[in-house]
């Protein structure tokens, strides 16, 4: 039988929505092509340029992430085009799928999976192609918790033709990433991350250097054409029909996001991000990121672990669902998130609920010393932010 009737959402995308927002969106329908719909975008817009720390329009589809990642290769692109391809976990695969599926000539970057990509050898592999016109590229690649030196590549990109595709959906909103300052041609993000939504919401801006690229794309396009958004933007509407409920949901989120700030936010992210990393350690597990993200912990399961059989037990026992590897890591590794509507006392029970998970499973930890690791941190936090 069930242990608890409560569920506790750790993967990386769906995440924990909000009650107030899952009642904002529960709201009667509206049409999409009212006056008053109208200023809800207008506002939504503008505060989509906050988030993206950008001047540029963020332009927005009803689909999944990848949507916009689809989007960013037919409207840049043309068959037989150049691409440099960051391959080093499952969203760098699919980058590369799409590159292939639209005729484009990817070049990939093969690195091992748990690795940050060397902004040296991206330079490198540009010299060898100066026809490259696009590097394609995570922010943090989901399926192994990397961050990559995306302002790094920005530096070596922003005074060439080719433009930097940065996949951040999986970053945006949980890290500093600010694309006019540090000069990122186009930033993709999707609502069910750090924006703290259901699935369903894809966004991508563009550089002006994009936009030129854009002219002259010779793929075919229809839903994903921005030129079309474009065009509906500077009427106050979108060129199909949006998701709308989704939308007011964003409207919600991006309020509170202002509210909070970046800053803030971004702090609390690293502070949540610290405190499981320190637990992991304490109890004597290794991370699998060299370079971890923010956005969430990916823990490295001892040899010979059952992490299949833990997870499903978390999950239909518990309620705690944790996130396992895809792939060759399935097995290998748990992934926890930040994201989402998470509080510092989430965690907590994220990681109590891990330590008895791996006594029960053949592997004893000290239970509370993960958990004490993670409070340490937290107190500190809470001190310094809210007394």
């Amino acid at each position: 039988m069930e242990f608890l009737a409560k569920k506790y959402l750790f993967t990386p995308g769906p995440v924990a929505v909000a009650p107030k927002v899952l009642l904002t969106m529960g709201q009667p329908m509206t049409h999409h092509r009212l006056p008053e719909f109208s200023e809800i975008l207008k506002e939504i817009r503008e505060n989509l340029k906050y988030l993206f720390q950008t001047q540029k329009e963020v332009y927005f589809f009803a689909s999944s992430g990848t949507g916009a990642m689809e989007a960013a290769i037919v409207n840049l692109f043309s068959p037989g085009d150049k691409v440099i391809v960051v391959v080093g976990g499952k969203f760098g695969k699919r980058w590369l799928e799409l590159s292939q599926t639209y005729g484009l000539n990817p070049v990939a970057i093969e690195i091992t999976w748990g690795e940050a990509v060397d902004p040296e050898y991206v330079k490198k592999t540009i010299e060898k192609n100066p026809d490259t016109k696009g590097i394609l590229i995570q922010a943090c690649e989901t399926s192994t918790g990397v961050k990559h030196p995306v302002k790094e590549i920005a530096e070596i990109t922003k005074d060439k033709e080719t433009v930097l595709v940065v996949d951040a959906i999986t970053a945006l909103g949980v890290y500093d990433l600010p694309m006019d300052k540090w000069g990122l041609d186009v930033v993709i993000t999707g609502s069910q991350k750090a924006l703290s939504l259901p699935p369903g919401l894809s966004f991508i801006a563009l550089s002006d250097k994009a936009w030129n690229l854009i002219e002259n794309s010779k793929l075919p396009k229809y839903y994903f054409n921005l030129k079309k958004e474009k065009k509906a933007y500077e009427k106050d509407t979108t060129a199909f029909t949006p998701a709308v409920s989704l939308l007011l949901g964003l409207r919600e989120m991006l309020k509170r996001i202002r509210e909070i700030g970046l800053e803030n936010l971004f702090k609390y992210y690293a502070t949540q991000a610290k405190a499981c990393r320190e637990a992991v350690k304490a109890l004597g597990l290794e991370l699998f990121a060299k370079v971890p993200s923010e956005s969430l912990t990916v823990v490295k399961a001892p040899e010979n672990f059952k992490v299949g059989e833990l997870l499903n037990f978390l999950k239909n026992k518990l309620g705690i669902i944790f996130a396992g590897g895809q792939e060759h890591l399935k097995g290998k590794i748990i992934r926890i998130t930040h994201m989402g509507d998470q509080s510092p006392f989430d965690l907590l029970i994220a990681i109590s609920s891990l330590e008895i998970g791996l006594n029960l499973f053949g592997y004893p930890v000290e239970l509370g010393k993960g958990v004490k690791a993670a409070e340490e941190i937290l107190q500190d936090y809470i001190k310094e932010t809210l007394l």
